[in-house]
C-alpha cells in the first residue's frame, strides 16, 4: 500500500467512520479502522457489528492494499498533524503502517484486513429518497424520545413507516411519544415498516450536518438491514426485530383546554423551573387560565422543592376552553420544546391525569404526547 492525501480530507474521513468503531467488544479487531487503498482513492470502514460506516477519501494511490489500524491511535495522530500532505505506506508482508507528514512521522502496528468483519452489502430491497433537510428535521424531532434501557428492545429503536410518498418516524419510551411525518422525494411502491436503532439515526443525523443532496434509504428484502447512502458515506445498520406498540391509540383525539404560546418564552420559563425541579423529582406544574373577554390568558409554570424553595413564571397564552392544570417531568417538556423550529406551539390538555399533547403551529406533521406526573394540587 502506498498513497498520499491531504490531512484535512483524511481527518474528515476518520471522523465520519469513528462513531461506528466498537468501544467494548469481544472481537478486538472491531476497535480498528479498515483502510483500503483502491484505484479510486482511500476507503475507510468501521463497524461495531450493529452498525457499519464507510467513507471515501480523495487520495493519489500508487500501490493498492488493505490493513486495519487501531482507531483511537490513528485518529489522534492524524488530528494532531497540520493541514499538509500525508504519505501513507505499508511494505508488502508488513503490518506496520507508516505515516509521514512534514517533519512528523509514525509507525502504527495493525491487524490483517482478512480478519475484519465483512461490511454488509445491500442490493435488492425497498429504496426511497428523502431530502437532507426533511430527514434531519424528522430525526431531530423524534430520536430523543426513544428508550435508553434495553429491557424493551423495540422501544430503543425508531419505528419507520414507509408508505407511498410518506415516511412516518415514531419514538416512545413509555412516558412520551414523538411522531413526525416527512415527505419522500422518491416514493416507495410497497408499504414497509421497520424499527431502526435510535443510535443509528443519531449517527445519520450527525453525518447529515453539512449535506444538501437527497439521502437514499434502502431496506433489504429480509427487513434485517437498512442502508443510508449519503454524499460522503454509506451507513449500514441492523434492524431491530419485533413489533412496535400501536402508538396511534396513545394520541388523544380531543381536548378541553388548548393553550397557544410563544415557544421561546415557554422554553425559557420551563428551563427556569428546572433549576428547582431538580430537587423535586423533576416535576413542574402548569396551570392554564383563560383570559377575560378579549384579553389573553396565561400559563403559569412552577416548581416547588420542599427543602430549597420554588419558583413560578407566567407566560402569555391564548387559552381556549376550561381552566386546566397538569404536571410534567421537566426534562420531557424541555426536550420537545428545544427541537421545534416554529415560533408558536399549542398545548392540549383534558384532565390532570390524562396525557398532554404538544403541536407546533403552522405545520401538521408533528405531534408529541407526554404522560402526566401525579401530584397533590
Amino acid at each position: 500500500m502506498k498513497l498520499s492525501c491531504l490531512q484535512g480530507n483524511l481527518n474528515k474521513g476518520l471522523s465520519i467512520v469513528s462513531r461506528a468503531v466498537a468501544t467494548r467488544s469481544t472481537l478486538p479487531i472491531t476497535q480498528n479502522i479498515l483502510l483500503s487503498a483502491e484505484e479510486s482513492g482511500l476507503k475507510l470502514a468501521a463497524t461495531n457489528l450493529e452498525m457499519a460506516t464507510t467513507a471515501w477519501v480523495s487520495a493519489k494511490v500508487e500501490e493498492e492494499g488493505t490493513i486495519t489500524i487501531p482507531a483511537r491511535l490513528l485518529i489522534d495522530f492524524v488530528n494532531s498533524l497540520t493541514d499538509e500532505m500525508v504519505e501513507i505506506s505499508l511494505p508488502s508482508g508488513s503490518r506496520a503502517l507508516k505515516l509521514v507528514s512534514g517533519r512528523s512521522q509514525a509507525h502504527i502496528n495493525g491487524l490483517d484486513a482478512s480478519d475484519f468483519p465483512p461490511i454488509p452489502q445491500i442490493g435488492d430491497g425497498v429504496t426511497a429518497k428523502i431530502g437532507a433537510d426533511a430527514l434531519r428535521e424528522a430525526i431531530t424531532q423524534v430520536v430523543f424520545g426513544a428508550a435508553t434501557e434495553e429491557s424493551r428492545p423495540t422501544l430503543t429503536g425508531i419505528n419507520a413507516d414507509f408508505d407511498g410518498d410518506k415516511l412516518v418516524l415514531a419514538a416512545a419510551d413509555g412516558f412520551r411519544l414523538a411522531v413526525h411525518t416527512a415527505t419522500l422525494s422518491s416514493p416507495v411502491d410497497n408499504k414497509i415498516t421497520v424499527i431502526i436503532p435510535a443510535r443509528t439515526l443519531s449517527e445519520v443525523n450527525r453525518l447529515l450536518s453539512d449535506q444538501e443532496e437527497p439521502v437514499e434509504i434502502t431496506v433489504n428484502e429480509q427487513k434485517s438491514q437498512v442502508l443510508f447512502h449519503l454524499k460522503e458515506a454509506d451507513l449500514v445498520s441492523q434492524i431491530i426485530q419485533g413489533s412496535f406498540p400501536d402508538y396511534t391509540q396513545v394520541i388523544p383525539q380531543s381536548y378541553t383546554t388548548r393553550s397557544v404560546l410563544d415557544i421561546s418564552q415557554f422554553l425559557k420559563a420551563t428551563k427556569m423551573s428546572s433549576i428547582f425541579a431538580r430537587d423535586a423529582s423533576g416535576i413542574i406544574r402548569l396551570v392554564a387560565t383563560p383570559g377575560a373577554e378579549l384579553s389573553p390568558g396565561k400559563l403559569s409554570i412552577s416548581a416547588q422543592a420542599e427543602e430549597i424553595g420554588g419558583n413560578e413564571t407566567e407566560v402569555d397564552a391564548m387559552v381556549d376552553g376550561d381552566p386546566a392544570k397538569i404536571a410534567f417531568n421537566v426534562k420531557y417538556l424541555s426536550d420537545v420544546l428545544s427541537v421545534l423550529r416554529q415560533s408558536q406551539v399549542a398545548l392540549e390538555t383534558t384532565t390532570p391525569s390524562s396525557p398532554g399533547v404538544i403541536r407546533p403551529l403552522g405545520v401538521d406533521n408533528y405531534v408529541h404526547v407526554i404522560m402526566p406526573m401525579f401530584v397533590q394540587w
